[in-house]
């Protein structure tokens, strides 16, 4: 069995949880069941989590990782959080697109905009 692999780097700004996902590919399985609770456990540490995902290093993601963010969501709503997505590359914005969860989660240009959404609960 391998050692979890910390697939994210956390910082903290205006009262927000900044989580930049490091790896480039979110595609099999044992690295989104990892990413998924290390998202969880970030989720779980806060009253009201309000959470930042920078996507800046992903190039490539699955409908597999899509499925855990969508319950990454739905756990930060039931604790009446806030999440942002930002960064996000043209390629895997256009599968927010034809999801449609490009209306389910808030999805900004850059870091600073997401931040500045999340602090205030927008």
């Amino acid at each position: 069995m391998t050692e979890p692999v910390n697939r994210v780097i956390t910082t903290r700004e205006q009262d927000v949880t900044v989580v930049e996902l490091m790896d480039k590919k979110i595609l099999d399985e044992s690295s989104i069941g990892q990413l998924g609770e290390q998202l969880a456990a970030l989720v779980h540490a806060e009253a009201t989590p309000r959470v930042v995902l920078d996507f800046v290093n992903v190039a490539h993601m699955s409908s597999s990782a899509l499925g855990m963010l969508i319950t990454l969501h739905k756990r930060i709503r039931e604790r009446n959080g806030v999440l942002r997505l930002c960064n996000i590359r043209p390629a895997i914005y256009e599968v927010f697109q034809i999801t449609r969860l490009n209306q389910v989660f808030g999805i900004l240009s850059t870091r600073d905009q997401a931040v500045k959404e999340a602090a205030v609960g927008r």
